[in-house]
């Protein structure tokens, strides 16, 4: 049996742990810069807001509401869910962080286990110890263990934990479900295959093997088709293997010259970096994207993306945001207003055993930068995320108390929470 412990509304979720008195009241969550609702309260989406409605249409087409706005605050979400996570390491024999509000269970050698059971104390305690509510689906597969959480979320009847173990409940569960809403079912695969007359995830089911490999010709969606059946085809491996990590935004305004864009890939690089230490992997090839707002046909529009090898893989902050910057002294044009950059690592292979290049830098050096970016990782995990940052990842804009600020130009958060897991100066202060 496989499960998956799915964050309800993930986002609204981490606020309201530490504002209890936000509970059934509406709350949402907001896009990079502000730009637009990425996350819903259930109070939230009673009241008709829409997924992707620009914030400054909140109050326009919602005059007189009291809503809750909050900008995305990943630091305290990454904190919160990676403590779901250490719960579930101690609860499942085996598990895989799927994403930043799912986690995938394997469920070996709980035969006798009642998993209904298993499943309600989970949630208990998730929530009991972090304040999270979560939804709970276990099957035979990993996509019908995906429905069976969307039913545990929608109806209260399942107590937070929904079981499809047999044919009856999977052609109940089929049944109910919409093509658009099947994992692994992308939208342009949905659009076609409503247009074929299926309309529900059954309806798909009882097409015949042939036809659907006929049809798309595209493993992945045989492979959806099977585990809908009642297959276990998806592997394992799939889905744990990142084949490259991207770091884009879009910036608050638009960018000219050179410096600020760099310090943005700079920030951009060293995040990369991050992710890539804590997978416990290296990269070999960093790309670097660079674009003009498509929407201001008024100005002179340039987009590009050119990449570099790496000769020795690697994770180092540090030669990551060299790789980036050389990039983008290639691609930078002046004369352009830029409106958004990225950087994309590729290439991506386990850190050990690393396959040095003769002509490349020395293992000396290689366990330098290692041992260097040890320290700054638990320096700013204990003190908050960029504490401590390169030189290149500082802007030249000043905070209120006359530190550089290094999100002063790169993001507007206006409506952003505290952080008091992981910050000291965030620290709650009691009455």
């Amino acid at each position: 049996m496989y499960g998956i412990i799915d964050c309800d509304n993930c986002y609204v979720s981490c606020e309201r742990v530490f504002r209890p008195d936000l509970e059934g009241k509406p709350v949402v969550v907001l896009s990079n810069n502000d730009g637009c609702v990425v996350a819903r309260s259930n109070e939230a989406k009673a009241m008709g807001i829409k997924e992707g409605i620009p914030f400054y249409q909140l109050e326009e087409q919602f005059p007189n509401q009291k809503i809750a706005v909050f900008s995305s605050n990943y630091e305290l979400y990454g904190e919160l869910t990676a403590r779901v996570v250490n719960i579930i390491s101690q609860e499942a024999p085996a598990y895989f962080r799927y994403s930043i509000d799912e986690c995938f269970v394997y469920l070996d050698g709980m035969e006798n286990v009642n998993l209904q059971k298993w499943g309600e104390n989970l949630h208990r305690r998730i929530k009991k110890s972090v304040g999270m509510p979560v939804s709970i689906g276990l099957a035979p597969n990993k996509t019908l263990a995906k429905i069976a959480a969307k039913l545990a979320k929608k109806y209260l009847v399942y107590r937070h934990c929904c079981i499809i173990d047999n044919d009856a409940n999977r052609i109940a569960a089929l049944k109910w479900l919409p093509i658009e809403d099947v994992w692994g079912i992308g939208r342009r695969y949905a659009a076609r295959l409503q247009s074929l007359g299926c309309k529900t995830a059954y309806d798909f089911a009882t097409h015949h093997p042939e036809w659907v490999q006929m049809t798309f010709n595209n493993i992945n969606i045989l492979r959806t088709w099977r585990e809908l059946k009642g297959e276990d085809c998806v592997p394992n491996e799939e889905l744990a293997k990142k084949k490259s990590i991207c770091t884009s935004r879009s910036f608050n305004g638009m960018i000219s010259d050179f410096n600020t864009l760099r310090t943005q890939v700079a920030n951009h690089a060293a995040r990369c970096a991050e992710k890539l230490r804590k997978q416990g992997t290296v990269a070999s090839v960093v790309g670097v994207l660079l674009s003009t707002n498509r929407f201001r046909e008024d100005l002179l529009q340039y987009w590009n993306f050119q990449e570099t090898r790496l000769v020795t893989p690697s994770n180092s902050t540090t030669l990551i945001v060299q790789a980036a910057t050389e990039v983008l002294h290639k691609i930078f044009k002046q004369g352009y207003q830029y409106k958004k950059a990225g950087v994309i690592v590729m290439g991506i292979s386990p850190q050990s055993p690393l396959q040095q290049d003769l002509f490349d830098i020395n293992a000396e050096q290689i366990e330098k930068y290692r041992r260097l970016d040890a320290v700054v990782d638990r320096i700013n995990k204990l003190n908050g995320s960029e504490t401590i940052v390169i030189g290149s990842q500082q802007y030249t804009q000043k905070d209120g108390k006359g530190k550089a600020d290094v999100f002063a130009n790169a993001i507007k958060h206006d409506h952003k929470s505290k952080n008091p897991t992981t910050r000291w100066a965030d620290i709650i202060r009691l009455k």
